[in-house]
């Protein structure tokens, strides 16, 4: 299930013509020059001012750069200039928010130091105008990174180079010819981690050069942030437009900064001007193609209580600031900053905190993480309510997704998934309705599944859940999270719209359907989400069509499905169970070489754990009453417990049986991990294996199936 890892507002890539440029010079603060040395700082940077900035040409033969001379962050000179050492100069463009040059500045020092001795460099250069020199020496030294950082005041050698995004590179010769532009590999993309690159493009062009030849691809397409560049109008009061004082922070306010705020998910604030105004081309950008915010269901079915959608009037008072150049305005005219929570998003402080382990996990640099189980006791001596629950990362930069389950004990009747909270990209915390809570029976133990992505450097972590308890004569109804599934699919090749069906036929007759999740991975394109009503048994068309197909109601439309923001979409008005026979879904995949994200659209694609592999899943969030009319209490009462007997003695021994039969491959009267379908390795197999050894015993799949016969009758 966010991935975390990059936020998918920097997703779409565009050429976009720039406004006319005002060249200035701004002095470092920090490192103050006495006027001599201004005047001749100044004149040579003058030098390099190209007379107009436009989108980069096709490089159909090499382009030559002017010399310069810059100070670097750390306090020492870059001079380019035409010299027999070094034979080449790598020039990366940085930006100290982008998630992208986050992380490829390790990936470059590697570069640099495999190259080093054959005589290459590597010069970042920071040209943002929100990047200050202190925060680009922060960057360096947040990511290790030993080749100089130089502040490029005014855009002045971006401008030159035409350098678009970050991390944009050029790989110049000892005659300042560029013989090679564009990305570093093709293993990140805005939103996307692949395990590894297809293509290392920029060490393939140093390969080539140092051998002599001439670089095969000369130039790629980049992705990434854009500069922020230096705007006209810079901070200057406007008359009759638009101003970030009297529009612009509203917007932001009421659109960006539950996200683009310090300690949150966005990587960069919008907060504060100075900063906001280095990333207006990137915000106008993303809002036009629709990423921002991030919302995929589509209007029309059931109304949503959690969308995100930003008014049009909001997007053309964004485009309409850019264009003026980005004034601030009349400090007067700000808005009030809105209130957050800080900490815990619960009505009120954690009752208990869970952490999942007494020491961090530690995730290594590079490579493919397995999935980690946490198991933690809470000690429970009789049962709880649940009203609320936060699950809180400790290291957002890697735990790509947290669920945390509970494992009732052996004799508890039990329904549904045992889901108690998650922590996925694109879910907030949604407030429980009133008088609702998930029950843990007594003697529980709270299973942590974890799923890491690696950024480049060795990580640790420790996620912890906070739990809201409420007092059983407050609760009215029960929540459980039932889930349809299917994992016997096969994906062929090149397939732009394979379709898999999910069901859930087996409703609580009295239950409320309050949410829907779907989950897919790279692949995943849309998800339909049916009610099948009594009476319907016919199985139409599943994709196309009105909202209606006979009498299966669309409840929820996603057309584009994204991985990096797996929303839960809660329904604005509860969705009552009594009428409908059966929730059912279809999702779509798309295998082709159309999609961006996907790993490599020759393979086959099957069930399986990491994100390069596939899941059709959907998640569904269920209220029970708590006093049923009396012929449906034991249906739909998952909180009676019933009492064993030889009846359900006997279908337990029936089943362990089945399972053993099924998927003891090697003899052994034993079910290792191995030997179990992906799914279940996926969601079931850590509920049946108490000791967390890989190995499922007689014993450990008895007392399963004995809590799922009491669970059912």
């Amino acid at each position: 299930m966010p991935s975390q890892n990059f936020d998918p507002i920097l997703v779409c890539r565009t050429r976009v013509q720039p406004l006319p440029l005002t060249v200035s010079f701004r002095v470092d603060r920090e490192n103050p020059m006495t006027l001599s040395k201004f005047i001749c700082h100044w004149l040579t940077m003058l030098v390099m001012v190209p007379a107009v900035w436009k989108t980069p040409p096709k490089i159909d033969e090499p382009t030559r750069v002017r010399p310069f001379t810059i100070s670097a962050v750390d306090g020492t000179t870059v001079e380019l200039k035409t010299t027999a050492d070094p034979s080449i100069t790598v020039i990366c463009f940085v930006g100290t928010q982008c998630p992208l040059a986050k992380l490829y500045g390790p990936r470059l020092q590697q570069l640099q130091d495999e190259f080093r001795s054959k005589h290459v460099r590597v010069i970042g250069i920071g040209s943002n105008l929100q990047d200050s020199p202190a925060e680009l020496r922060e960057f360096a030294a947040a990511h290790q990174l030993n080749f100089p950082i130089a502040k490029d005041f005014d855009n002045i050698i971006a401008d030159q180079l035409g350098a678009k995004r970050t991390p944009e590179v050029f790989v110049i010769d000892r005659q300042l010819q560029i013989r090679y532009r564009g990305r570093i590999d093709d293993q990140y993309l805005p939103g996307i981690s692949r395990p590894h690159s297809s293509r290392d493009d920029l060490r393939i062009a140093l390969q080539q050069l140092l051998a002599g030849q001439t670089v095969s691809v000369p130039e790629t397409d980049i992705d990434g942030c854009l500069i922020g560049r230096v705007k006209a109008a810079n901070g200057k009061p406007a008359t009759n437009s638009v101003t970030y004082a009297s529009d612009i922070a509203r917007v932001f306010h009421e659109n960006c900064v539950e996200c683009h705020r310090p300690g949150e998910i966005g990587p960069f604030s919008l907060t504060d001007y100075d900063e906001a105004i280095g990333w207006a081309d990137m915000i106008v950008e993303v809002v036009d193609a629709g990423r921002m915010p991030p919302w995929h269901a589509a209007e029309g079915n059931r109304e949503l209580a959690n969308q995100r959608v930003m008014p049009e009037s909001d997007k053309q008072a964004l485009r309409d600031w850019l264009a003026a150049g980005t004034p601030h305005g009349d400090p007067a005219q700000l808005p009030p900053p809105p209130t957050f929570v800080d900490g815990w998003r619960l009505p009120r402080g954690p009752d208990l905190v869970l952490e999942m382990s007494d020491r961090p996990f530690v995730v290594p640099a590079q490579g493919t993480v397995e999935y980690q189980y946490f198991v933690v006791d809470p000690g429970f001596e009789q049962d709880q309510w649940i009203a609320a629950a936060q699950v809180v990362p400790g290291n957002r930069r890697v735990v790509h997704h947290s669920i945390v389950f509970v494992r009732p004990p052996d004799g508890a009747a039990f329904r549904g998934i045992g889901w108690i909270g998650a922590y996925v990209p694109g879910q907030g915390t949604t407030p429980w309705l009133p008088g609702h809570a998930r029950r843990v029976p007594a003697g529980s133990k709270f299973v942590f599944q974890q799923h890491y992505t690696p950024v480049g450097r060795q990580q640790s972590d420790v996620t912890k859940v906070g739990l809201l308890f409420a007092e059983a004569d407050d609760v009215t109804h029960e929540l459980l999270t039932l889930i349809g599934i299917d994992q016997d699919f096969e994906i062929p090749p090149r397939s732009s719209e394979f379709a898999v069906d999910l069901r859930v036929p087996r409703l609580p007759a009295h239950g409320q359907l309050l949410s829907a999740a779907p989950h897919m991975h790279w692949r995943g394109k849309s998800f339909r989400l049916f009610a099948r009503h009594h009476g319907d048994r016919h199985h139409g068309d599943r994709h196309h069509g009105d909202r209606n197909h006979g009498d299966r109601e669309v409840l929820l439309e996603v057309p584009r499905y994204d991985f990096n923001w797996q929303h839960n979409y809660h329904f604005k008005q509860p969705i009552p169970l009594e009428a409908i026979d059966a929730l059912e879904a279809t999702v779509v995949f798309d295998n082709s070489s159309g999609n961006p994200a996907n790993p490599n659209p020759d393979e086959f694609v099957m069930w399986g754990d990491q994100t390069w592999e596939e899941m059709a899943v959907a998640f569904f969030g269920v209220a029970l009453p708590l006093t049923p009319p009396s012929s449906e209490q034991v249906e739909a009462g998952p909180s009676t417990v019933a009492q064993p007997d030889a009846t359900v003695a006997a279908r337990a021994e029936e089943l362990t049986q089945q399972f053993i039969r099924r998927f003891d491959r090697d003899g052994d009267h034993m079910v290792s991990r191995d030997e179990t379908p992906r799914a279940l390795r996926r969601f079931g197999f850590w509920q049946i294996d108490d000791n967390l050894d890989n190995q499922l015993t007689r014993d450990e799949i008895l007392r399963h199936a004995t809590r799922r016969v009491r669970a059912n009758k």
